[in-house]
This record gives C-alpha cells, sequence and structure tokens, in this order.
C-alpha cells in the first residue's frame, strides 16, 4: 500500500505535491520494491533492511540520497502473548522527495509532532523522535502491565502469570537493544549534518533528541532491572502459595479421617460396649464430631 503526503503550510497533509512530497510505502510487494529499486536507484539490501525486523539502525549516505534504518516498535496485539515486538523502518531522503518504508501502518503523522515542520530533512527527524515517543509510550504499558501481573501472582499458583512476565523481560531487552541501536544512528547523524542537509535549527533539534532517546534508553533498563529482580521473588511467591494450599488440604484431610477412623472402628464385625444401647448411634456421632472438635482444638493451639 502506497500513501503520499506533502507539507503544506507548515504542516504534513496527506495528498500529492509536486514538490516536497513524502510517499509512504506499507510492506511493499516485489513490484512496488522493484519499482523503488528501478526509479530511485535504492539498494535493495537496504531496501530489505527497512522491513527487517532483526536488522540494526544504521545509516547510508548514496550519491544522490540518504538511507537511514530506524527501530521502532511494533504496535502491540493480543496475539503476541505479553511480548512487545519491534520493527524496522526505511527513510530514504531525496533532494525534494522522502520514501518512507514500513512493514505495518503506523500513524506517524497524525501527532502533533509534525504540526510545524517546514522540511523534508526536519521531517526526517521527527519521525525519529515519533519513534522514541513510541518507545516511551510502550514502557509505559508495559510497567502497568507488569504491576497487574505482580498482583494477579501474589494469590496464584500456576505459571502462566509468571510465563507472561518473561515474555515481558525478553520484550526490554529487545527493547534496549533497539533503543541502543537507535542512538548509534544519532550519533552518526550528527557527523553527516552537512551531507544530509541539516540546518542549524536541526543540529538544535538532534543534539534533543539525543538527550531523548538517552533518557529512553535509561528508562528501559530501570524497567528490566526491575522486573529480574521481581523474578526471583514471584516465584518464591508461587510456591509459597502453592505450599500453602497443600498446607490446607492435608488439614482437610487428616480432619476427615478422625471421624472416619472413630466410625470404622464401631464398624468392625467385632462386639463393642454399647451396640445394644438404643442411641448408640448418636453416641458413635457425638464420640466423631468430638474427636474432629478435639482436632481442630490442637491444631489451632499448635498455630
Amino acid at each position: 500500500m502506497v500513501k503520499f503526503y506533502s507539507i503544506v503550510d507548515s504542516r504534513v497533509t496527506e495528498g500529492v505535491a509536486e514538490k516536497d512530497k513524502i510517499i509512504v510505502y506499507i510492506n511493499p510487494d516485489d513490484k512496488e520494491r522493484q519499482y523503488l529499486i528501478d526509479q530511485y536507484q535504492i539498494d535493495e539490501h537496504t531496501l530489505l533492511s527497512a522491513l527487517d525486523p532483526d536488522e540494526l539502525s544504521r545509516i547510508e549516505i548514496e550519491s544522490n540520497h540518504v538511507a537511514i534504518i530506524l527501530k521502532s516498535p511494533v504496535n502491540y496485539m493480543a496475539e503476541h502473548a505479553f511480548e512487545f515486538l519491534v520493527s524496522s523502518m526505511g527513510m530514504f531522503l531525496f533532494e525534494d522527495t522522502l520514501i518512507i518504508v514500513m512493514a505495518e501502518d503506523l500513524p506517524i503523522f497524525d501527532s502533533k509532532t509534525f504540526s510545524r515542520v517546514s522540511r523534508l530533512a526536519e521531517t526526517m527527524l521527527k519521525i525519529v523522535n515519533y519513534s522514541i515517543f513510541r518507545f516511551l509510550e510502550h514502557l509505559r504499558v508495559i510497567d502497568m502491565v507488569s504491576d497487574e501481573l505482580g498482583e494477579k501472582i501474589s494469590t496464584s499458583i500456576e505459571n502462566t502469570y509468571l510465563l507472561n512476565l518473561f515474555a515481558l523481560e525478553k520484550s526490554l531487552v529487545y527493547f534496549q537493544n533497539a533503543i541502543n541501536s537507535n542512538s548509534v544512528l544519532i550519533e552518526k547523524m550528527k557527523i553527516y549534518t552537512q551531507r544530509i542537509g541539516f540546518t542549524r535549527e536541526d543540529t538544535e533539534l538532534l543534539d534533543d533528541i539525543t538527550i531523548e532517546n538517552t533518557q529512553c534508553y535509561k528508562q528501559a533498563e530501570i524497567y528490566s532491572n526491575i522486573l529480574a529482580s521481581m523474578m526471583d521473588a514471584q516465584v518464591s511467591i508461587v510456591n509459597n502459595n502453592l505450599n500453602i494450599l497443600m498446607k490446607k488440604l492435608t488439614f482437610i484431610t487428616i480432619a476427615i479421617m478422625v471421624p472416619t477412623f472413630v466410625v470404622s472402628a464401631f464398624s468392625m464385625n467385632v462386639p463393642f460396649p454399647i451396640q445394644h444401647h438404643p442411641f448408640a448411634f448418636w453416641i458413635i456421632l457425638v464420640i466423631a464430631f468430638t474427636a474432629m472438635g478435639g482436632f481442630f482444638f490442637f491444631w489451632r493451639l499448635r498455630k
């Protein structure tokens, strides 16, 4: 799928324009990829890297354009089973065209970040900034989900919630790797400011992006350390809950066995003193319940 945008009145608006046009390819097919390679001389390997989730962020300076591979979080869906994924995005900056290649449709230009833009290079920088913002949003969600899972684990005896926590911890490791990869990209962009065509304002924005990305990485690192330290405690809580349950079941089993023993003793096919008594049944029942009451009293006394 292809979408066309342009910069009109300092805003990125959807539509076709002859100048300062932005073309967004969402999961392009073979025909669209071949068109980009033939029409814009985009390197095939770089184009495929934009759709490879395992590709690292990088910048490449070509003869007629600048190619950037950027990491961004994937929109979370229920089938991901508490695992937050990371994807790649490609940006190819030409003199009057910015081509964006993504594996999934992200509403990047719906953000307020793009309310004041004047040039394609500035738009590309704000897309990098938007990616950092998306990482921060996902980190907040991971923190909220981990808190909810922690509350559920406190009363659980199953491994389901623990496995969900393991998935979150794995996601944080991927996030740290992606954010760190973006930081390398941002540092390299500072080296090629003149080649890319950044102005003084763009350079200042790039410095702000560097600070925000560093803070984002620190936040991901803190969440990862907290979650990792919580895992041992959560495992102990699950084991303790299981021990408490086994203790309760053992108590119930013994409580049932005490009156059963009394009734079984008087049910043997041998003579016993009160077998001809008219209230023998009730006497045995009282003895059984008295024995069970004595067990409860002994248990509470020990406790």
